[in-house]
């Protein structure tokens, strides 16, 4: 059976856009970006396309067969909605709870179409490990996931540097983190619940942060006693963004704060990303802990070095459209990323890098 998906339109080529327009060439599918500046020489078709007008992102959409999205959150509803009325599959990367609650109100609206949001990597493959390790458990307890996009040779006490969105770093450190505690969804203050962690003999602390679970704590109340995720960053991180944030009264200058950590920690290409899951309940009728650790470091990728956020954020959800267009997993309606198996997903072109990356012992 031949691909239910081949041609893909693209939105917003910046630093992991342009990446996920290259994996999906490499994995066979037809390309067409579209971005607010001309990009003649990205080796795919390209397009000079005002994402504000909402006609021409439907008249962009009528040529291909999916869509997705990697604009700044707040641009993604527009294309969602566009989706939604040109038919097309949608996906994207966010981490933002309303764009996702108006993605599952669009599924319901388009039955017969795919809507698969928060396709990066927290919400995304974190949370795709995480439930494919529950899966293999008899009963579980606790899901614990933890993610971090570090440099590789931290300076300064804030130990950082902006690889990533600032805008979507600060949203993750002030709004409020979503868990399961006791079994039942709560609202918990982000940055709280520090925790010292050790991966492959390096010091990291962790807190709460906001997004990193998607749609699990809804899938998993009832289910499992304790679900979090955590934001993993070098010790003594969190204490200086609380002095900043909270000493220095600027929880209201969002925009600020962002400005200024870009300037003062701006992006490295020596990067690495770390993940964590844990998974505790009863395995085989035995108490039982799993742990998932992995480090990922840049990687030559057609011909050019990317940075270990932006291949491993591409690489899963490039994945995940083949997944879909091979139908691997549900071609409508809205799709969890806690529905698909981590296995799988190593098995796609885009996906095996994580097969064979990243091990840190």
């Amino acid at each position: 059976m031949g691909r239910t998906i081949s041609r893909v339109a693209v939105f917003g080529l910046g630093k992991v856009g342009e990446l996920v327009a290259g994996i999906l060439v490499d994995s066979g599918f037809h390309v067409v970006g579209h971005d607010h500046m001309a990009r003649p020489s990205a080796g795919f078709e390209t397009h000079q396309t005002d994402v504000s007008d909402g006609a021409a992102v439907r008249s962009a959409l009528t040529s291909v067969d999916a869509v997705i999205s990697c604009l700044p959150y707040h641009l993604n509803i527009a294309i969602a909605e566009a989706a939604g009325d040109t038919g097309v599959h949608y996906f994207d990367l966010t981490e933002d709870v309303p764009t996702t609650n108006r993605v599952v109100d669009l599924a319901k609206r388009r039955p017969d179409t795919a809507f698969v949001p928060q396709c990066g990597l927290a919400p995304g493959l974190i949370g795709i490990i995480g439930a494919s390790m529950a899966k293999k458990f008899d009963t579980v307890r606790s899901i614990e996931l933890k993610v971090g996009a570090l440099p590789q040779n931290p300076t300064g006490l804030l130990g950082y540097s902006v690889t990533w969105s600032a805008e979507g770093v600060i949203n993750e450190y002030l709004n409020d983190a979503e868990v399961l505690r006791g079994g039942k969804r709560q609202m918990v203050p982000a940055m709280s619940e520090g925790e010292r962690v050790v991966l492959g003999g390096i010091e990291l602390e962790a807190a709460l942060t906001s997004g990193g679970l998607g749609t699990m704590c809804q899938t998993y109340e009832g289910q499992v006693q304790r679900l979090d995720y955590k934001t993993l960053r070098y010790p003594g991180h969190f204490h200086q963004m609380r002095f900043l944030l909270d000493e220095l009264s600027l929880r209201d200058q969002r925009e600020m704060v962002g400005q200024m950590i870009v300037r003062s920690k701006p992006p490295v290409n020596d990067d690495i990303v770390y993940l964590h899951a844990a998974v505790e309940g009863v395995k085989q009728g035995q108490p039982f802990r799993e742990n998932y650790v992995r480090g990922y470091t840049p990687m030559d990728i057609g011909g050019q070095r990317w940075r270990a956020i932006s291949w491993t954020t591409a690489a899963s959800a490039v994945a995940v459209v083949e997944l879909v267009a091979d139908g691997r997993i549900a071609q409508s309606g809205f799709i969890r990323q806690e529905d698909i198996d981590f296995v799988d997903l190593c098995d796609t072109k885009a996906g095996g890098r994580f097969a064979h990356e990243g091990d840190i012992g």
